[in-house]
């Protein structure tokens, strides 16, 4: 090594002397991230039943999301007989028609907050309308009324939409009980709301195996999860602002 020359090693990235004192980005030890998750009250998020309530909303929507997501080209294949193209085609409508329910379920939700109808009132409203309007189109698609195929396609296309109608329902509640403890309570729904994007996707395509009816694997378990996340929903919901505190 010639003389003056400094090897090329050090402790850490951050005592490289390209970094001034000033430069030198602060750095957060797992000890710090440790202590801050202690500090939350899991138990008291677990106690509350309006928290409940919203772990089994997130799961029941999701499974209606994830298994048509995963599922309608093919029942719009093989069921409605639609060719590659078509079905390609009209798998994206639903998310399409969202954009633009989304929008109006915005401005209804703030128009009647506006007027002075309660928060949990409008919670519950925008969830119900998010969960029944599925049900309803579901059922009206498995049942055999005699529909042309593509008004089949325009029902369950309305219905999933108007799904989108949580993001102004359950999807404001977290926020609205507990601002502080928002982005934590939604890991917790969203966490119990991934479960069907594997378990309801897989149900499905094995109750089709078994069955041969996309009524019994596709659309009556998602009918079932709309109809009991209402009546959970409107029972327990709430936006109610609540104290959670940690117990030692």
């Amino acid at each position: 090594m010639v003389k003056g020359e400094q090897p090329f090693s050090f402790k850490t990235p951050l005592s490289w002397p390209q970094f001034l004192p000033e430069e030198k980005p602060k750095s957060s030890s797992s000890s710090e991230v440790d202590a801050s998750l202690k500090d939350v009250p899991w138990k008291a998020f677990f106690q509350s039943k309006a928290v409940w309530a919203m772990i089994y909303a997130h799961f029941c929507g999701s499974w209606g999301h994830y298994t048509c997501l995963s599922w309608l080209p093919t029942y719009l294949s093989e069921e409605l007989n639609l060719n590659l193209t078509e079905a390609a085609g009209v798998s994206v409508f639903p998310p399409l028609a969202s954009i633009f329910v989304t929008t109006i379920a915005a401005q209804l939700a703030d128009s009647l907050i506006t007027k002075g109808v309660e928060i949990t009132v409008v919670r519950k409203i925008c969830q119900t309308i998010a969960f029944l309007s599925p049900a309803t189109c579901m059922i009206l698609s498995s049942v055999d009324f005699g529909f042309p195929h593509w008004e089949v396609v325009a029902i369950l296309t309305g219905g999933l939409a108007l799904s989108s109608f949580a993001l102004s329902g359950l999807y404001c509640t977290h926020q609205d009980i507990s601002p502080e403890y928002a982005s934590i309570l939604l890991g917790i729904t969203n966490t119990f709301g991934a479960v069907p994007g594997i378990v309801g996707v897989a149900l499905t395509g094995y109750l089709l195996d078994w069955t041969h009816s996309w009524s019994i694997s596709l659309f009556a378990p998602s009918i079932f999860f709309y109809l009991t996340g209402t009546i959970v929903w409107l029972a327990f919901a709430s936006s109610k602002p609540q104290t959670f505190i940690k117990e030692d």
